[in-house]
């Protein structure tokens, strides 16, 4: 028995056999695989000599436009050893006549490959090994991108195991009904962390050595709550999860059963809780979770998963189909926050070192206008059929409203021109999610009609800690003073200036940070649908007299702990059982 440490990622409890896809291309271990699916595997090899061959075809088209077609021979090397038989055909035997897994199979033999070449005596042919490990990187990369049909086949009760999982294969998950996952990767605010809370998916990530500890077909326990994954645990572990996986089903059926409950504090002040999504069809659980509406609709996930770009009857049909579910209620539209992801970096020429300091979010859309305005007149479209506000994602400069709101007003005349119906009073709102938004709110407020601060970026970029990085996800902490000043600072700013500020972070949907933020004057939280009920019974335990004073409290503090340990005091006055489920008890 083993029990591999992570980070909690999407909530809840899962028992099954072990089904390992896409590992690091660092660490490759030798795993055999049932003969029926070496044909699957066959074409997996195929697929990605074949998109690698594609990759470096559009490579070499472009370096002959630069630099002539002198300098774009130097691809011609990779295009021959990409369909040269005595490296290819040793992969395809390998699989045919020992059963191996396709990442195995093309890292041993580009690996042999490279060592022969560095052992010639002829210098320029052994430095040929460092392309051949260059081009087993591209190859590995597409076998990556393949782990659907590994999915699909998946039955019974499984958990898979992965290094990494795109939002794309996490919705399949979602669509095979898988157990749950984990990866050796990612941090709890990453793309693939908040979809599998959003589909409800048990998940632990940043495991670190999950799939070389790991083999196919073990018995494993995923405890998304307390964010361990255990190993061919023992039958009196098993059964001690099992007992512990059905008790937090009936807990989770006790707090939907009261969702219809009003949201409002006990001296009667009504505090809005809306919902965070990915799709249009999350609306209805949002809705019977006890959710008033949408605070945050992630249009993102329209690119990622998917590989063709949508269009703009594409983007227009899902916000209508989201207006029309909402059937009158908040609707809060973000634009593309795109440029962090690995769906952008890979479609860069040349992939940012740091890209969450680089092109991304709104810098991202308006540095390729022709994707920003085809999702602008989209929205446009869609706020004839109901009411919706469009959100601004990582702002840091008045400039960029303005920018886009000229782009706005241009698109509005198109629409007038060909008589197309469309909002003219539509809401641009603004997340705060930087140091720098957040110290120039009161510039800002003068510009959006709205705020909504985004807690995940806002820590990260406060704190300087990538929230990606598992390596340093203890640093990343809402409860750190500096955070909780700056968020104090955009809610007194809204207003004062009399506009709405909500947070539609991570931590609007902690019942641990619930009375603090309410103390500090936020009236409309925004979270994922399951949190929903679990934060409305906190609210409905609060009053906002004592919540202020908490908040003053909470201010004078100057570490995370005493945060911390003040939050948890009050969380075990008001609801014991919240506390309880927060610290995975």
């Amino acid at each position: 028995m083993e029990a591999i440490k992570g980070i909690g990622a999407g909530p809840g409890i899962a028992i099954g056999k072990a089904v390992l896809v896409g590992e690091s291309q660092e660490r490759i271990a030798f795993r055999t695989i049932e003969p029926h699916l070496i044909p699957a595997e066959l074409e997996r090899v195929e697929r990605a000599l074949e998109a690698s061959r594609a990759d470096i075809k559009r490579l070499r088209t472009r370096m002959a436009s630069r630099a002539g077609e002198e300098a774009a021979r130097i691809f011609d090397f990779h295009l021959g050893l990409l369909s040269d038989a005595s490296l290819v055909q040793p992969i395809l035997e390998d699989l045919k006549r020992e059963g191996v897994v396709a990442e195995y199979a093309v890292a041993e033999n580009f690996r042999k490959f490279a060592d022969m070449l560095r052992a010639n005596q002829v210098d320029t042919i052994a430095e040929k090994a460092s392309d051949v490990v260059d081009l087993q990187r591209r190859v590995l990369g597409h076998l990556g991108e393949n782990v659907s049909a590994r999915i699909t086949a998946a039955r019974g009760p499984v958990v898979i195991i992965a290094h990494h999982l795109t939002p794309s294969q996490t919705a399949e998950l979602h669509k095979a009904r898988i157990g749950g996952f984990a990866m050796d990767v990612g941090g709890l605010t990453g793309h693939t962390s908040i979809l599998a809370r959003a589909l409800g998916i048990p998940a632990v990530v940043g495991c670190g050595r999950a799939t070389s500890d790991i083999e196919e077909g073990d018995t494993v326990i995923l405890d998304g709550d307390g964010g361990v994954v255990i190993v061919r645990p023992d039958d009196g572990l098993l059964e001690r999860y099992q007992f512990l996986a059905r008790e937090t089903e009936e807990r989770a059926r006790v707090l939907r059963s009261t969702a219809t409950q009003e949201s409002v504090t006990r001296d009667g002040m009504a505090i809005q809780l809306l919902g965070n999504i990915e799709f249009p069809d999350e609306i209805p659980l949002v809705l019977s979770n006890g959710g008033e509406g949408i605070g945050l609709y992630r249009t993102e996930f329209l690119y990622l998963t998917s590989e063709v770009p949508p269009t703009e009857e594409d983007q227009l049909d899902s916000y209508k189909r989201a207006i029309e579910l909402c059937d009158g209620r908040p609707l809060v539209i973000r634009t593309l926050d795109l440029g962090a992801d690995k769906y952008t970096q890979e479609h860069l020429d040349e992939a940012e070192r740091n890209p969450f300091l680089g092109l991304r979010s709104i810098r991202f859309c308006l540095a390729n206008p022709i994707i920003f305005k085809t999702q602008l007149r989209a929205l446009l479209r869609a706020s004839a059929f109901g009411p919706i506000k469009i959100m601004l994602p990582l702002v840091c400069h008045v400039m960029e409203i303005r920018e886009t709101r000229m782009m706005i007003n241009d698109l509005c005349e198109e629409l007038d021109e060909e008589s197309i119906p469309f909002d003219r009073n539509i809401a641009l709102g603004m997340m705060v999610e930087t140091p720098a938004a957040a110290l120039m709110a009161r510039a800002f407020a003068n510009e959006a009609r709205f705020f909504s601060i985004g807690t995940n970026d806002l820590i990260q970029y406060t704190l300087a800690v990538d929230r990606g990085n598992e390596r340093v996800a203890p640093l990343y902490n809402a409860a750190n003073p500096a955070v909780l000043t700056l968020i104090k600072n955009i809610i007194r700013t809204a207003r004062h200036v009399g506009i709405e500020a909500s947070v539609c972070g991570e931590i609007a949907g902690q019942p641990l940070f619930t009375p603090l933020l309410v103390g500090m004057g936020v009236r409309t939280l925004s979270m994922s649908p399951g949190q929903i009920p679990a934060v409305k019974r906190v609210v409905r335990g609060l009053e906002i007299d004592h919540c202020e004073s908490l908040a003053r409290r909470v201010g004078s503090f100057d570490s995370d702990r005493q945060v911390l340990s003040c939050l948890r005091d009050e969380l075990r006055r008001i609801d014991p059982e919240a506390l309880a489920r927060s610290e995975g008890g």
